[in-house]
C-alpha cells in the first residue's frame, strides 16, 4: 500500500500487469489513481512473461537502426487481422505506441528499452519484419525497490519450482518493477493487493467506481475520471472457458492465478459489448510432472503426431499460430491432435541447448529429468519406433512412415509438407539451440538415433484475449455502439486490437500498455 488510502480518487485502475502503465500515465499528469489487485502479488501474468514490447516505430528500434513506424506495420496488421477488429482501434494502437516509449523513456526508473531480433510471426506479409519489432526492459536491481520488493510477483521458475530469484529482476519482473516505482514515486499513486473487484458502481448510466472486497471487508472506492479494467483474462475460470471455448479447459493454461474474469463479468453487467471470447493466446505446453505444462515456443528437433500417427504441421511454427492449428487440426479432421505426441530421438537429449524453445529451462538447469518424465507417465521411452507407437496408442506403420517421410526431407533440405526451416521464425530457434547438419537445412534433422522418445503436447495458452469492445480510446461500448461514460478496458479484458491473430513477440504486453495509456490519456482529458 502506498500514497492516499481515502475512498474517492481521480482514476481507479482494476489490475495491476501492464495497466500499470496506464496507472503511471494518470498519476504522471497529477490524477489521484488507485491500483487494486485481487492477489497478494503485483504483476499477474505479465510479471510471467520475458516482456517483449511490441510496439512499431519505437526509439528503441531507431536506436537499433530499424525503419519502422505506423504507416510500415499498418499494412501488416490490415493484412492478417482483416475485419476481426477495428480499424479505428488498430490505428490508435500504432499511432499511440512510439508516444508510449517515448514518455517511459523520459522518466529514469523506465531506462532504455532495447531492440532485439525476434520476427514478426508471419512473414512474407506486407510490412512484416524479418528482423522484428519486438523491444524489452532492461534488468533491475531487486534491492532498487526497497520496501515495494515483496510486492512484485514472483518469476514463474520461482513460483513452480522454488528456484531464488536472485537479485536481479528480469523480464516481465523488471518491467513491473519499474513501473511500480514510477508509479509510486509520482506521489499522486495507491496501490491496494488482496483487494478484489465485485462490481462496478454506475450512477446515471456513468461508472462512477467501484465495489470490491478488501481482506474479506466489502468497500467502496469512487473514481472521478473514471475506472480501467486491465484485469486480464479469465483463463483460470472453468465455467467460463466451457461456455466461451467448449472443449478447451482452463488446466493448461499458464495464465496467473487471478485471472477469472472478474473484471470482464463486471463489465458485461453493465450492458458491455464483447467479441471474440472464443479466443486465447495460444501456445503448445509441454506436459511436465507435477505441475502445468511449460510454455514451448518452437521445437529443435523431432516432429509432432496425431493420434494417427500422421504428422500434421511445421512444427517450428510461432507459438500462437501452432497452437491455432492444433486446435483447427482437431476440430476439423475427425482425428484427436489434443494431446499431441512430440516424437525425438537420442539427439534432443544429447543436445544441452535444444531445449532453448522452453523459455523456463535456463532458469530450472536440470529440470528435464528423464527418469522422472518417464515415471510421471508424460515421456514414452522405446527401443524402436513400431514399439513407442504402442506405447503411445498410434498405428506402428503410419509413426514409422511419417518419421522416414520427414528424415527424407531432413537429407534433402527441404520439408515438402510443411515448409519448416523456411522462415525467419524458424532459423532463431536454430540459432539458440544450434543447426541440424544431416542436411542442407539447420532446422531438419534427421531421427534415427535410439532410443525414441514421445512428450506429450498439450493445448494450452497465455491467457484468454477475447473481452470487452473498445473504441479508439479505449472507452467501453455497449451493444449498440454507444459508449459507457467513465469506462475503459485494456490488455486481456479488452477485446483485442490484434483479432484472432498474434503479430509478433510482445503483442499482448504491447497492446496491454498501449491501450491503458490511452485510456489514461482520455481520462486526462488529453493533456500532454
Amino acid at each position: 500500500m502506498s500514497g492516499d488510502t481515502t475512498g474517492s480518487f481521480d482514476v481507479i485502475v482494476v489490475g495491476s500487469g501492464a495497466g500499470l502503465v496506464g496507472a503511471y500515465a494518470a498519476a504522471s499528469r497529477g490524477l489521484r489513481t488507485l491500483v487494486i489487485e485481487k492477489t497478494e502479488y503485483v504483476g499477474g501474468t505479465t510479471a510471467y512473461s520475458g516482456a517483449g514490447i511490441w510496439l512499431p516505430g519505437n526509439a528503441a528500434e531507431q536506436r537499433a537502426g530499424i525503419e519502422d513506424g505506423p504507416d510500415l506495420a499498418r499494412p501488416y496488421l490490415d493484412a492478417i487481422v482483416g475485419d476481426d477488429s477495428p480499424a479505428s482501434v488498430r490505428e490508435a494502437f500504432l499511432q499511440a505506441g512510439p508516444r508510449l516509449i517515448d514518455e517511459l523513456e523520459a522518466n529514469p526508473r523506465f531506462d532504455r528499452f532495447v531492440w532485439q531480433g525476434v520476427p514478426d510471426y508471419f512473414a512474407g506479409r506486407p510490412g512484416s519484419l524479418p528482423q522484428g519489432r519486438t523491444v524489452f526492459p532492461q534488468d533491475i536491481d531487486r534491492a532498487e525497490l526497497g520496501d515495494l520488493e515483496p510486492l512484485v510477483r514472483r518469476p514463474l521458475w520461482t513460483e513452480r519450482w522454488g528456484v531464488d530469484p536472485g537479485p536481479v529482476m528480469v523480464g516481465g519482473q523488471a518491467l513491473i518493477a519499474r513501473a511500480l516505482l514510477a508509479f509510486t514515486e509520482t506521489g499522486n499513486g495507491t496501490v491496494l493487493t488482496n483487494t478484489a473487484l465485485e462490481r462496478l458502481l454506475v450512477e446515471d448510466g456513468t461508472v462512477v467506481g467501484v465495489e470490491a472486497v478488501r481482506e474479506g471487508e466489502p468497500v467502496t472506492y469512487r473514481a472521478s475520471r473514471g475506472v480501467l479494467l486491465a484485469a486480464g483474462g479469465y483463463e483460470r475460470n472453468g465455467e467460463l472457458r466451457q461456455r466461451y471455448q467448449p472443449g478447451v479447459g482452463d488446466e493448461w493454461t499458464q495464465g496467473c492465478p487471478g485471472n477469472t474474469g472478474d473484471a470482464l463479468t463486471a463489465g458485461i453487467a453493465v450492458g458491455a459489448a464483447t467479441d471474440l471470447l472464443d479466443e486465447a493466446w495460444y501456445a503448445p505446453g509441454l506436459v511436465v510432472p507435477r505441475t502445468r505444462p511449460v510454455f514451448y515456443t518452437s521445437v529443435w528437433s523431432g516432429i509432432w503426431v496425431n493420434a494417427a500417427g500422421q504428422r500434421y504441421m511445421n512444427e517450428r511454427l510461432p507459438y500462437d499460430r501452432a497452437g491455432h492449428e492444433m486446435l483447427r487440426a482437431h476440430t476439423a479432421s475427425g482425428v484427436s491432435h489434443l494431446p499431441t505426441h512430440w516424437v525425438f530421438d537420442q539427439r534432443q537429449l544429447d543436445n544441452e541447448r535444444a531445449f532453448a524453445g522452453l523459455p523456463v529451462a535456463p532458469q530450472v538447469p536440470g529440470w528435464f529429468d528423464v527418469d522422472e518424465f518417464i515415471e510421471a507417465g508424460v515421456l514414452k521411452r522405446a527401443g524402436t519406433l513400431e514399439e513407442l507407437a504402442a506405447l503411445i496408442g498410434v498405428p506402428g506403420d503410419a509413426l514409422t512412415e511419417s518419421v522416414e517421410r520427414f528424415n527424407g526431407y531432413a537429407r534433402n533440405g527441404k520439408d515438402e509438407q510443411f515448409g519448416r526451416g523456411e522462415d525467419p521464425w524458424d532459423l532463431m530457434i536454430t540459432g539458440m539451440a544450434g543447426a541440424h547438419t544431416d542436411g542442407p537445412n539447420p532446422c531438419l534433422g534427421v531421427i534415427d538415433k535410439p532410443p525414441f522418445y514421445a512428450a506429450t503436447i498439450v493445448l494450452s495458452d497465455l491467457g484468454t484475449k477475447g473481452g470487452l469492445r473498445t473504441d479508439g480510446h479505449a472507452r467501453v461500448l455497449r451493444t449498440d455502439g454507444s459508449v459507457i461514460a467513465g469506462l475503459y478496458a485494456s490488455g486481456n479484458t479488452m477485446a483485442p486490437m490484434s483479432g484472432r491473430i498474434y503479430p509478433g513477440a510482445g503483442g499482448p504486453v504491447g497492446s496491454s500498455m498501449a491501450f491503458s495509456y490511452i485510456a489514461a490519456l482520455d481520462m486526462a482529458d488529453g493533456s500532454p
